[in-house]
């Protein structure tokens, strides 16, 4: 009776968890089917930028949402080609894929060999050529989407619920005006500085917040902060990081009516930005506004049993990670010849991403690899240091891990990124063009050896991962965030509806200037009229 009993309770209690599960399943169902999940629609960027993109596209597809990724023709690294739980719309273009990576390839190669590293003006200058030349085709990728009228009835028709987009890939704000659907942004801060600032109002104090390839710190000296406030006043008013003119006849073709690309920008509804405070100096952050950095990183995986090999054969002195990116194609065998007899000078092994003629002082401690696993070697123990172009993603996976760095920047947001790791004792920087041997070596050893540098960088460590939510999740936050309340306009600054002399309340200024000029003037008439009244009444007794 007793066993019987048993098996009896045994059949109810399996009975009861199977109906449990049944009726979760169908509440499950009935919770994503009424429409909680969302449809997403993607204006995506090459390189790095897509990676960053895709982590949080990955994470809204495990939670179910749909995700499509309208992408031209010519896109270097997105292939629509894979299988993958994300959809993709692909357009024609009159750009050749090889015509767009080939300007890619040959803008960098300037802004590396070219560009002056010691002038400001001349690299500001010349930065601002290779942009017109980005903005160009940029735009004529934006043009054959928008004007694709087959392709926006079809996107239209789809009815997406947000455009999710990286800032500086342009392009996303006229088709969220067209789509009519709420736009969130991604976008890296130092690149970001003219869209942070002149498309979402962000402020930015030159007293205190160094701008775009300035190099300086949150702590600057009088000259310095000399030097930051003409460096706003020429972003302000003279940089032109597109050509503006070109872009507004393009909104007014397609739109039917005057717009311009700032305007447009303004009605995003939530820019997340992918640094946090162990990258940043603090300044001001506006309600629509929120850090992501370090999104895409995650705990090292056990590395491919060869390099797990050669690095275990390092012994007590570990070993050095060495990565310049994905897009160095064509250093030169004068550069890394170089780099090579300095890598051969240190006690470390060195795991060294290279693509090109193997150098001829290349030493016995070092090896080349094509690709890197470079999340998982900066998570191993024995990785010692990390030498780097400065990179937003790899900087991040360094701080992550609580790897110290040596800079090598070579473009765009890297000297920045690099001076802020400086400016945190977590780096030491070297330039590219100019560093012997004996200068990379001595860099090497100084993060190495010197203590100081190990426990910096372990402390914006620990900053980064006492959060209270993990980067990623707040950004698929926003987004659903953003999807749910159909736009975020209850975070939106009215800065954005003010005119500039509206903004630094000039009128009012003006206004109140002009009260107290009419003040100064009546009150001086007054004593003018006074003073004259007595004094011919003074003059009227003295005759009496």
């Amino acid at each position: 009776m007793g066993k019987g009993r048993r098996e009896q309770q045994l059949h109810c209690s399996t009975m009861a968890l199977l109906w449990t599960s049944v009726l979760l399943l169908m509440q499950l169902s009935g919770y994503f089917s009424s429409g909680t999940c969302g449809k997403v629609l993607v204006w995506p960027t090459e390189y790095s930028h897509w990676r960053n993109m895709k982590t949080i596209l990955d994470e809204l597809v495990q939670r179910g949402h749909e995700v499509t990724v309208l992408t031209s023709s010519t896109s270097i690294v997105i292939d629509p080609s894979k299988t993958t739980a994300i959809k993709f719309e692909v357009y024609p273009t009159s750009l050749s894929q090889e015509d767009f990576d080939g300007f890619l390839m040959k803008m960098l190669h300037r802004a590396i060999y070219d560009l002056p590293k010691d002038k400001f003006w001349s690299g500001v200058s010349q930065m601002e050529e290779i942009m017109a030349g980005f903005s160009e085709v940029m735009r004529k990728l934006c043009k054959d989407a928008v004007l694709n009228k087959k392709l926006m009835a079809k996107l239209q028709e789809s009815k997406f619920d947000v455009l999710f987009a990286d800032a500086i890939g342009f392009c996303a704000d006229l088709l969220a005006e067209i789509l009519k659907t709420p736009l969130v942004y991604s976008l890296n801060v130092s690149p970001g500085y003219i869209f942070e600032k002149h498309g979402g109002g962000r402020l930015f104090p030159p007293s205190y917040v160094p701008v775009l390839m300035s190099e300086f710190s949150d702590q600057m000296t009088f000259m310095e902060r000399v030097k930051n406030m003409i460096y706003v006043l020429y972003y302000d008013f003279w940089f032109q990081i597109c050509d503006m003119k070109k872009w507004n006849q393009l909104y007014l073709e397609v739109l039917g009516r005057p717009a311009t690309l700032y305007e447009t920008m303004k009605k995003a509804d939530m820019w997340l930005v992918r640094t946090y405070w162990d990258f940043e100096f603090p300044r001001p952050l506006l309600p629509n506004f929120d850090f992501v950095g370090g999104l895409h990183c995650k705990p090292a995986k056990p590395l491919p049993k060869e390099m797990e090999d050669f690095v275990q054969s390092s012994g007590e002195n570990g070993v050095v990670v060495f990565s310049l990116g994905s897009m160095i194609r064509n250093m030169t065998e004068e550069r890394a010849n170089v780099i090579a007899a300095a890598l051969a000078q240190i006690p470390q092994k060195v795991l060294w991403r290279f693509d090109g003629k193997k150098p001829d002082t290349l030493g016995p401690n070092t090896q080349l690899y094509k690709w890197l696993p470079q999340n998982d070697l900066l998570g191993h123990p024995k990785t010692k240091a990390f030498i780097t172009h400065g990179g937003a993603n790899g900087v991040y996976e360094a701080i992550y891990h609580g790897v110290p760095m040596v800079g090598i920047p070579l473009f765009a947001d890297q000297p920045d990124n690099i001076a802020h790791m400086k400016a945190k004792g977590a780096a030491v920087r070297v330039d590219f063009n100019t560093m012997s041997s004996t200068d990379l070596l001595s860099a090497l050893k100084t993060v190495i050896n010197d203590p100081l540098y190990k426990k910096n960088i372990m402390t914006l460590s620990r900053i980064h991962h006492d959060q209270p939510m993990k980067p990623l999740d707040r950004a698929v936050f926003w987004v659903e965030f953003v999807m749910r309340h159909k736009g975020a306009k209850h975070l939106r600054v009215a800065a954005h509806d003010l005119t500039w002399f509206q903004y630094h309340s000039l009128d009012v200024l003006g206004f109140l200037l002009a009260c107290v000029a009419t003040a100064i003037f009546v009150i001086t008439k007054c004593c003018l009229f006074f003073f004259r009244m007595f004094a011919t009444a003074g003059k009227k007794k003295k005759r009496e």
